[in-house]
């Protein structure tokens, strides 16, 4: 991208067309607001606009872009403003809906930039023609579930919109208790069958915009948006889902969990939520 920077005012436009229309991937330039200074015509194409409708930034009606969860993204100027403040990169997957019908699946790179002096927000958007986290290697492998990754991606979003809507989004961390104990007594596979069969009880049992991931090996995590109040009812939910008997094979197991969480109005940022959420945890786990 230094090309436009130095390239005199009157070759500018052909540089670009060079060096990005023939590219296979979707490429845009995004001013702080959200609006759009430059794409090839790839990047309409995958978002399933015309050129005029990208650059303009109008929409055709039942037009809407989501995560892979079915949850809506946050508009064009809030993810500018989201990565432009932390001067970093953000992966996210998006699907593009019609009238609430999928039609396209895709990756974009947000990357934050310097154009002319000013801040700008580069965007790759590259098609997949498989499962969105699939194809990125997101997917807890074991459960299905989305990975630590991918949690915090959601995470990020959820607190973005939190604080764009004035709701909350809190953040629960389920621990599995004697986990070991079952994969020493028992094999490996009897602790994976218990984590298989309690990642679909989560999945199943909670709101399907409850975001329900693996975080770790033996550790789940929830993230949960809701107008007020705290995780209370939501931890409450997932312990009478967790703690069911389980069988796994011969053997029938009553699985116990710990479950803390951390609350916010989006007012953190997603690391610093994190955090206050595995201290409670660690504290807890420390006192049994």
């Amino acid at each position: 991208m230094s090309a436009p920077d130095t390239a005199a005012p009157a070759t500018t436009g052909t540089v670009w067309d060079e060096l990005v229309s023939e590219l296979p991937v979707g490429v845009m330039l995004r001013d702080e607001h959200g609006a759009v200074l430059a794409a090839n015509s790839l990047a309409g194409s995958l978002l399933g606009l015309t050129r005029e409708d990208l650059m303009r930034g109008t929409r055709p009606p039942g037009w809407q872009t989501c995560d892979d969860s079915g949850a809506p993204l946050p508009s064009d100027a809030e993810m500018a403003a989201q990565v432009l403040r932390t001067d970093g990169r953000l992966t996210v997957p998006v699907v593009v809906h019609r009238d609430g019908v999928p039609c396209a699946r895709l990756w974009a790179d947000y990357q934050a930039v310097g154009h002319r002096g000013r801040r700008r927000l580069l965007i790759l958007l590259h098609p997949v023609l498989t499962d969105v986290s699939h194809s990125r290697g997101l997917l807890d492998p074991l459960t299905g579930l989305p990975s630590r990754a991918l949690l915090l991606d959601r995470l990020d979003q959820s607190l973005t919109r939190s604080r764009i809507n004035g709701s909350l989004t809190t953040l629960l961390l389920v621990d599995v208790r004697r986990l070991s104990s079952i994969n020493e007594e028992f094999g490996f596979d009897a602790g994976d069958d218990l984590l298989v069969a309690l990642a679909n009880r989560l999945r199943e049992g909670l709101r399907v915009d409850h975001t329900v991931a693996r975080y770790g090996g033996d550790e789940f995590a929830v993230v949960a948006e809701h107008p007020d109040g705290t995780g209370v009812p939501i931890a409450a939910r997932i312990r009478e889902l967790a703690e069911q008997a389980v069988r796994l094979g011969r053997l029938r197991v009553r699985p116990k969990v710990h479950v803390c969480w951390a609350t916010n109005d989006g007012s953190a940022p997603a690391y610093s939520v994190v955090g206050h959420a595995e201290k409670r945890l660690r504290a807890r786990e420390s006192c049994t």
